[in-house]
């Protein structure tokens, strides 16, 4: 664990290694895969969209979707006949419906209505990652020459063709109403009828603001960013926790007897600082991003020497940082196969290093998301466990999964039992 620290802590060593380049060729060379000059400038830039004032803001979008996912699992229960049901596409379509609302302040009601946008992006994410594996692809003309180069390039322009369109008429539609959004319920992307701020408004705010602006290809690499990272990553995670608390139904049970303390009304606890409260939920997704963090391997290019120890690592290579070995490392970590939440009990966390548990990464180059992250995954954990006890059809030895961007299980089936 030592040996990762004074990487992560480097202010020279900021630059992503090369799978972050085939990355970029998918969202842009936003926050997640910029580097150098242009990583710290856009850093300061965003950090102020970021802001708990402004988290605070998006509760209530937060809250609402939520409110459209419990609906959603409501008739896919009752049409199963209490059978299991699969919830990975639920959760990732909620957190993207989450996403979409609050990066580029549009309602696209992606669970309710068909959209090809979630598939677009899980082939845009699947083709990519096939593609790291895949080294003679680095090439891009190679590539390109492929039929999945040649798929990726039509996913990516159906992608791009959307936000392009969406970052135009909000440019526009500022520009006419003096940089107010008026009800407009003709559009096809409901951006007048979304009154509430979202990432993509802060963004053109500071544009405003700044002798350095955003150009167009920047603002969509960060919208594409927030929209497409923050989607994937918080999805994987949550669908990890559903699965840990479906398989540790003593966890669980804690987790019930924590929500009827606090309220007997699930509405109430849709806001950050009543789910602030929840501390066994907070140790939960703790642990749950321990054992499956969304992102297991991060990678440095060095831009100078790094010492460790007795060796000297060179200027020029890339390194790998292994998240998940870290995580589970028995002298860190004992019995760290174990899904135990009391781990990040206070007496137990006191004389851990924060180097040992970097689900969001760390140092200067940790996600700027993370607060973003774990709102949305505490309002949707809370609305799930006030109605419902989930139980996990496998146990994580019988769990197939695969790696898109993230880590994630295929499929998850739960029994949800309706609480009494």
């Amino acid at each position: 664990m030592q040996n990762f620290i004074p990487i992560l802590t480097s202010s020279v060593n900021l630059d992503k290694g090369l799978v972050y380049t085939l990355v970029k060729q998918t969202i842009g060379n936003g926050l997640l895969t910029s580097g150098g000059t242009q990583w710290v400038h856009d850093r300061k830039f965003i950090a102020p969209t970021f802001h708990t004032s402004i988290l605070n803001k998006y509760t209530m979008t937060i809250s609402e979707k939520t409110n459209i996912l419990i609906k959603c699992l409501e008739k896919e229960i009752e049409r199963n006949s209490g059978n299991a049901i699969d919830i990975v596409p639920f959760v990732g379509k909620v957190i993207l419906d989450i996403t979409c609302d609050t990066a580029m302040g549009v309602n696209l009601r992606i669970q309710e209505v068909e959209s090809d946008l979630k598939s677009v992006i899980d082939r845009m994410f699947q083709l990519n990652f096939e593609r790291i594996l895949q080294p003679w692809f680095w090439i891009d003309w190679l590539y390109y020459l492929s039929s999945n180069g040649r798929e990726f390039k039509s996913v990516l322009n159906k992608f791009q063709k959307f936000s392009n369109e969406i970052i135009r008429k909000k440019k526009a539609l500022r520009q006419s109403q003096g940089n107010h959004v008026s009800i407009n319920n003709d559009d096809e992307f409901h951006i007048g009828v979304q009154k509430k701020t979202g990432f993509l408004d802060l963004l053109l705010d500071e544009n405003e603001k700044t002798d350095n602006p955003l150009s167009d290809d920047q603002l969509q690499a960060q919208v594409h960013t927030f929209l497409l990272a923050a989607s994937d990553t918080t999805a994987a995670v949550l669908i990890w926790t559903l699965f840990l608390l479906g398989n540790n139904l003593e966890h669980q049970e804690k987790l019930h007897e924590e929500l009827e303390k606090y309220s007997q009304d699930a509405e109430t606890l849709a806001d950050g600082t009543k789910l602030s409260q929840l501390k066994y939920l907070d140790r939960v997704i703790k642990e749950a991003l321990r054992l499956y963090p969304a992102g297991p391997f991060i990678t440095r290019y060095l831009n100078e020497d790094v010492k460790i120890g007795d060796y000297i690592l060179p200027q020029n290579v890339e390194v790998v940082l292994p998240i998940i070995t870290l995580h589970r490392n028995p002298e860190l970590w004992p019995e760290p196969a174990k899904f135990d939440p009391d781990r990040f009990l206070p007496e137990n966390s006191r004389d851990r290093s924060p180097y040992a548990y970097i689900p969001f990464s760390g140092g200067p180059r940790n996600c700027i998301g993370q607060k973003f992250a774990l709102l949305s995954m505490k309002t949707i954990l809370t609305a799930i466990f006030r109605k419902w006890r989930v139980k996990s059809v496998k146990t994580s030895d019988m769990i197939h999964f695969h790696f898109s961007i993230t880590y994630r299980p295929t499929e998850v089936f739960l029994y949800f039992i309706p609480k009494k």
